[in-house]
């Protein structure tokens, strides 16, 4: 445990700053993010591999969403030539597919570095449920995006409520859409292939492939409503937290602004 100091802060206010001269890392800081901090300055969060995951992602999600509506709620018409000279909806169909092979290939990468990475490449596929302070980082959270609070605290990775939403809506959600979305795809390739067997009896569980689509389409929906509020609280906490978000996503460092003597 790091010994906790009180030294001078600019314009004659003090704060509380640990022995690496940090103020309020908590949570998920680890001994060596605390070893690189001083009062303003970066920590290296994400990797590379990580870094590309999130943006490929994003864009798979995007071309997956886009399709997948008009899929599901085609047009009444397409003026653009006669039906039999055109592949527009067989086009959206080989995209909706060719993202999810996308997405599938990826999320099966990020699952490996989730091993092979730093410590931060695990956040998104474990919760520690156990672990009282945690729940209270949680509350505490809460109470800052409720505006019931001034300052957040400060942390290198996901904060426990973005920890808790990145697992149920990408670890939780994304397997969810594969594993419907490879039963429709399966009903197409056709019975008695690999996919079939893979992917088959959970069409015979929800009772057809008319309610596998229903249940995936609103499977869509909760990853739309994700992404608005992903967005959402990103770009608050660049604004209001005083430490980088949607930068850290490009260049893999967290920026701490902590010249703040309040």
């Amino acid at each position: 445990m790091n010994t906790r100091i009180t030294t001078p802060a600019p314009g004659g206010a003090s704060t509380k700053v640990d022995a690496y001269g940090v103020s309020t890392l908590t949570g998920d800081a680890t001994e060596a993010d605390r070893r690189t901090v001083t009062r303003n300055t970066s920590v290296y969060v994400y990797e590379a591999p990580v870094r590309l995951w999130h943006w490929i992602n994003a864009l798979a999600i995007i071309v997956l969403c886009v399709t997948g509506y008009l899929i599901g709620s085609p047009p009444p018409s397409v003026d653009m030539a006669e039906a039999t000279h055109q592949f527009l909806f067989g086009y959206i169909r080989f995209a909706h597919f060719a993202a999810a092979m996308i997405m599938t290939v990826g999320f099966f990468g990020r699952i490996y570095w989730a091993f092979v990475g730093n410590h931060h490449a695990k956040q998104m596929f474990k919760l520690p449920l156990l672990n009282r302070a945690w729940w209270s980082e949680v509350v505490d959270e809460i109470k800052w995006y409720a505006f019931l609070k001034k300052k957040p605290r400060k942390y290198v990775g996901h904060n426990p409520l973005a920890q808790i939403a990145m697992f149920f809506f990408m670890t939780v959600g994304m397997t969810f859409m594969i594993v419907t979305g490879f039963a429709l795809y399966s009903e197409g390739v056709g019975r008695g292939g690999v996919l079939d067997t893979l992917f088959g009896p959970f069409l015979d569980f929800v009772g057809g492939s008319q309610t596998m689509h229903q249940i995936h389409h609103l499977g869509m929906w909760a990853i739309v409503i994700f992404v608005m509020i992903h967005i959402y609280a990103a770009v608050r906490e660049d604004i209001m937290s005083r430490q980088s978000m949607v930068s850290t996503m490009i260049s893999g460092t967290r920026t701490f602004k902590d010249d703040d003597p309040n």
